[in-house]
Protein backbone atom coordinates (compact mmCIF):
# COMPACT_ATOMS: atom_id res chain seq x y z
CA UNK A 1 0.00 0.00 0.00
CA UNK A 2 1.14 3.34 -0.58
CA UNK A 3 0.32 6.87 -1.94
CA UNK A 4 2.01 6.97 -5.18
CA UNK A 5 0.81 9.53 -7.30
CA UNK A 6 4.41 11.52 -7.13
CA UNK A 7 5.56 8.23 -9.04
CA UNK A 8 3.03 9.43 -11.33
CA UNK A 9 3.63 13.41 -11.60
CA UNK A 10 0.62 13.57 -9.53
CA UNK A 11 0.30 14.69 -5.72
CA UNK A 12 -2.16 12.69 -3.31
CA UNK A 13 -5.60 13.18 -3.61
CA UNK A 14 -9.00 12.30 -2.12
CA UNK A 15 -7.45 13.91 1.40
CA UNK A 16 -4.15 11.95 0.90
CA UNK A 17 -2.15 14.86 1.83
CA UNK A 18 -4.48 15.87 4.76
CA UNK A 19 -4.56 12.19 6.70
CA UNK A 20 -1.60 10.56 6.54
CA UNK A 21 0.55 13.59 8.34
CA UNK A 22 -2.55 13.01 11.11
CA UNK A 23 -2.00 9.39 11.14
CA UNK A 24 1.76 9.36 10.92
CA UNK A 25 3.32 12.54 11.95
CA UNK A 26 4.37 15.23 9.39
CA UNK A 27 8.02 14.04 9.07
CA UNK A 28 6.84 10.53 7.77
CA UNK A 29 4.01 11.52 5.85
CA UNK A 30 6.26 13.93 3.75
CA UNK A 31 8.86 10.72 3.30
CA UNK A 32 6.24 8.31 2.07
CA UNK A 33 4.65 10.83 -0.20
CA UNK A 34 7.54 12.50 -1.69
CA UNK A 35 9.50 9.21 -2.48
CA UNK A 36 5.86 7.27 -3.57
CA UNK A 37 6.90 4.21 -1.28
CA UNK A 38 5.12 1.17 -1.28
CA UNK A 39 5.00 -0.83 2.18
CA UNK A 40 4.18 -4.20 2.94
CA UNK A 41 1.25 -4.88 5.45
CA UNK A 42 3.47 -5.73 7.54
CA UNK A 43 5.05 -2.66 7.48
CA UNK A 44 2.16 -0.77 7.50
CA UNK A 45 0.88 -2.69 10.28
CA UNK A 46 4.25 -1.83 12.20
CA UNK A 47 3.53 2.10 11.26
CA UNK A 48 0.11 2.27 13.00
CA UNK A 49 -1.76 2.46 9.51
CA UNK A 50 -3.89 -0.71 9.27
CA UNK A 51 -4.56 -2.81 12.51
CA UNK A 52 -3.95 -6.10 11.33
CA UNK A 53 -2.11 -7.70 8.86
CA UNK A 54 -2.21 -11.61 8.54
CA UNK A 55 -0.71 -13.78 6.17
CA UNK A 56 -2.60 -15.27 3.42
CA UNK A 57 -3.83 -18.49 2.96
CA UNK A 58 -3.93 -20.71 0.00
CA UNK A 59 -7.78 -19.81 -0.77
CA UNK A 60 -7.06 -15.53 -1.03
CA UNK A 61 -9.38 -14.48 1.51
CA UNK A 62 -6.88 -14.36 4.71
CA UNK A 63 -7.82 -10.54 5.69
CA UNK A 64 -11.51 -11.29 4.71
CA UNK A 65 -11.74 -13.86 7.99
CA UNK A 66 -9.48 -11.46 10.18
CA UNK A 67 -12.31 -9.03 9.39
CA UNK A 68 -15.23 -11.51 9.92
CA UNK A 69 -13.36 -12.61 13.27
CA UNK A 70 -13.20 -8.74 14.27
CA UNK A 71 -17.30 -8.53 13.14
CA UNK A 72 -18.07 -10.87 15.62
CA UNK A 73 -16.12 -9.23 18.51
CA UNK A 74 -18.09 -6.07 17.84
CA UNK A 75 -21.58 -7.77 17.25
CA UNK A 76 -22.67 -8.49 20.65
CA UNK A 77 -21.72 -5.05 21.67
CA UNK A 78 -25.04 -2.48 22.30
CA UNK A 79 -25.21 -1.16 18.32
CA UNK A 80 -26.23 2.21 19.72
CA UNK A 81 -23.35 2.64 21.44
CA UNK A 82 -21.31 1.34 19.10
CA UNK A 83 -22.83 3.76 16.68
CA UNK A 84 -22.50 6.41 18.82
CA UNK A 85 -19.06 5.99 19.35
CA UNK A 86 -17.81 5.92 15.69
CA UNK A 87 -19.70 8.97 15.22
CA UNK A 88 -17.94 10.65 18.63
CA UNK A 89 -14.37 9.43 17.35
CA UNK A 90 -15.01 10.56 13.63
CA UNK A 91 -16.90 13.72 13.69
CA UNK A 92 -14.07 14.36 17.00
CA UNK A 93 -11.17 14.00 15.16
CA UNK A 94 -12.06 16.43 12.78
CA UNK A 95 -12.38 19.32 15.42
CA UNK A 96 -10.18 20.66 18.62
CA UNK A 97 -10.07 18.44 21.67
CA UNK A 98 -12.69 20.79 23.03
CA UNK A 99 -14.68 20.43 20.61
CA UNK A 100 -15.05 16.85 20.54
CA UNK A 101 -14.88 16.44 24.28
CA UNK A 102 -18.51 18.48 23.54
CA UNK A 103 -19.51 16.05 20.96
CA UNK A 104 -18.56 12.54 22.47
CA UNK A 105 -20.61 14.59 26.08
CA UNK A 106 -23.50 15.12 23.08
CA UNK A 107 -23.31 11.40 22.49
CA UNK A 108 -23.07 10.53 25.67
CA UNK A 109 -26.30 12.19 26.28
CA UNK A 110 -28.17 10.57 23.15
CA UNK A 111 -27.28 7.33 24.79
CA UNK A 112 -28.23 7.54 27.93
CA UNK A 113 -32.22 7.20 27.49
CA UNK A 114 -31.73 3.84 25.49
CA UNK A 115 -32.52 0.45 26.61
CA UNK A 116 -29.39 -1.32 26.16
CA UNK A 117 -27.85 0.84 28.30
CA UNK A 118 -30.19 -0.03 30.83
CA UNK A 119 -29.61 -3.44 30.28
CA UNK A 120 -25.78 -3.05 30.39
CA UNK A 121 -26.00 -2.12 33.48
CA UNK A 122 -28.34 -4.49 34.78
CA UNK A 123 -26.14 -6.83 33.12
CA UNK A 124 -23.38 -5.71 34.87
CA UNK A 125 -25.07 -5.82 38.12
CA UNK A 126 -26.71 -9.02 37.77
CA UNK A 127 -23.13 -10.65 36.65
CA UNK A 128 -24.80 -11.73 33.31
CA UNK A 129 -24.28 -11.30 29.66
CA UNK A 130 -26.15 -8.29 28.53
CA UNK A 131 -28.94 -8.94 25.91
CA UNK A 132 -29.19 -5.92 23.81
CA UNK A 133 -31.99 -4.73 21.15
CA UNK A 134 -30.66 -1.86 19.32
CA UNK A 135 -33.17 0.36 21.42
Amino acid sequence: MGLIETTRGLLPGAGGTQRLPRCLGVALAKELIFTGRRLSGTEAHALGLVNHAVAQNEEGDAAYHRARALAQEILPQAPIAVRLGKVAIDRGMEVDIASGMAIEGMCYAQNIPTRDRLEGMAAFREKRPPTFVGE
